[in-house]
């Protein structure tokens, strides 16, 4: 029998770690196969290259180290793709964050020229925001101002379109002058499953329960979460503050197993590490917390607007596109931690304002960021990307 994927249109992936395109990327791979399109992904594979091929997509083995330039290590990676763009010769590449933009795209004008680029600005990501004190090194300002310049030259070419998560970092984009404004499209994160993560009522009270879900980084502000917790202790308030996830090694801005041991035995925190369980995590808490320097569209706030949870967040790109100050939650300003204990303790002590802005959020969460919403959106973009008629056809399999 004909091999009928010979006829599908090929898109690429390229993702630093497997666990992200897990995570993040599912839903868009998903919504893909679902148009008919073969899927492929270029990353890192740890633990999670099985269960990526079990839903029929190619995996590439791509090891890249996501922090810094090694030029070593960065030309060994751009060599890898190269192979892999002539391996599978897409139609189309998704490229996500900034190494994948910038060695994708490369490649792509290398030995894909034919083909179209999406790249999908996650977040700027340490390079454009603090490293997790209140500056950024001289060295990240330097190898931020080698990214845009590179990103520039690169992004002018007509088939490669820009993909940004929030208003904030599509306007960032235009005036550094990367990409063209008709093909930076928004559209905001991958969504979320209302049916895996359903409205649930609070659990008994007190304790009340703030939990802050995800990587364990500065730049996701633990550092004044704990803090925050410090000041709520200092006040006698019986405020239960979790962090849910795990350092991230291959980040510099990650906070070590040392720091949240010491945070633990001081009774500031309780830490559960990485969950699966995440819709559980919800269920059992009172807030949603996220005081982060910057993000995309923050999984974590989304996954708890779904649940029906209040949120509070820093009043900064990508969490400001989900938190509505006043609405469906409290915004409080990035890197100040009494200020954000002063939030978390407006809504402790108030049930009627926490359940108004937990009923909030899920609202808006199913008016506008529901998986299925998201899915369209994608694949439209994918489709009005692959309709450019000086497209390659998809080739044959020999």
């Amino acid at each position: 029998m004909p091999d009928t994927r010979s006829q599908r249109p090929r898109l690429l992936f390229v993702v630093t770690e497997d666990w992200a395109f897990l995570r993040h990327r599912l839903p868009m791979a998903r919504a893909a196969l679902d148009m008919g399109l073969e899927v492929a992904v270029a990353t890192r594979v740890s633990d999670h290259g099985d269960a990526i091929r079990a839903l029929g997509i190619t995996v590439f083995h791509t090891p890249v180290e996501r922090a810094g330039l090694s030029p070593l290590g960065d030309l060994r990676y751009l060599v890898r793709l190269i192979g892999i763009l002539r391996r599978f010769r897409p139609q189309l590449i998704h490229n996500v964050a900034a190494k994948p933009i910038l060695y994708g795209t490369l490649a792509a004008r290398l030995a894909a020229r034919g083909a179209a680029v999406i790249n999908a600005f996650t977040g700027l990501g340490i390079l454009f925001t603090d490293d997790g004190g209140r500056r950024r090194s001289l060295k990240s300002r330097s190898l931020g101002g080698l990214l845009m310049a590179a990103l520039r030259g690169l992004c002018r070419h007509r088939r490669v379109h820009m993909l940004v998560q929030n208003d904030d970092d599509r306007a960032f984009l235009a005036r550094q002058g990367i990409g063209h404004a008709q093909r930076t499209h928004l559209i905001p994160g991958s969504g979320v499953d209302l049916t895996q993560f359903p409205a649930t009522p609070e659990p008994p009270a007190p304790p009340i329960r703030a939990v802050l879900v995800g990587r364990l980084l500065k730049t996701k502000g633990v550092t004044e979460f704990a803090e925050a917790a410090r000041l709520l202790k200092g006040l006698g308030r019986d405020i239960r503050m979790v962090l849910v996830g795990a350092p991230d090694p291959g980040n510099p801005t990650t906070v070590t197993r040392e720091q949240i041991d010491t945070w633990v035995s001081e009774g500031l925190v309780d830490w559960d590490g990485e969950r699966d369980d995440i819709a559980a995590v919800w269920a059992g808490a009172h807030i949603a917390v996220l005081p982060s320097y910057r993000e995309g569209l923050p999984k974590s706030l989304l996954e708890a607007a779904a649940s029906a949870r209040p949120l509070v967040a820093t009043d900064v790109p990508g969490c400001r596109a989900l938190v509505r100050d006043g609405e469906n939650g409290l915004l409080v300003p990035a890197q100040n931690a009494a200020a954000l204990a002063e939030a978390i303790d407006r809504l402790a002590a108030d049930g009627e304002l926490r359940r108004a802005y937990g009923a909030a959020a899920r609202a808006d969460v199913e008016a506008r960021l529901s998986q299925a919403k998201i899915g369209a959106a994608i694949q439209a973009l994918y489709g009005q990307v692959l309709d450019d008629p000086s497209l390659p056809s998809a080739p044959s399999r020999s």
